[in-house]
């Protein structure tokens, strides 16, 4: 009874831990509220159309390559923090270009 109950329990364990490794919630909320910060970039216009097109490529490139990571199944360390730098470099663009000189012209 003891092992019964033993490898249920290391079963569970081992697919909760599985399961974990492929999810990446931080990412998926930093990635929304980038969104966010780029829809409020367009409505105040502080953001071009053409700016705002560029840097919503910039988040679905992360999409996509947050789905390449999780192809395999785990996430790896590595693989996690190369989609943090990426995600870094996407929100220091969108700060640069919704505080550029540029402004969509109902907003000047």
């Amino acid at each position: 009874m003891k092992v019964k109950a033993l490898i249920v329990s290391l079963t569970l364990a081992i697919g909760g831990a599985a399961f974990a490794q492929t999810a990446t919630p931080n990412l998926d909320k930093r990635e929304a509220k980038q969104q966010a910060r780029i829809d409020q970039g367009v409505a105040s216009g502080q953001l071009t159309p053409k700016e705002a097109a560029r840097l919503e490529k910039r988040e679905a490139k992360l999409a996509a390559n947050e789905q390449a990571a999780k192809a395999d199944g785990v996430v790896t360390r590595k693989e996690r923090r190369r989609l943090q730098r990426q995600a870094d470099r996407d929100s220091a663009a969108i700060y640069r270009q919704k505080h550029d000189a540029q402004k969509t012209p109902a907003a000047q």
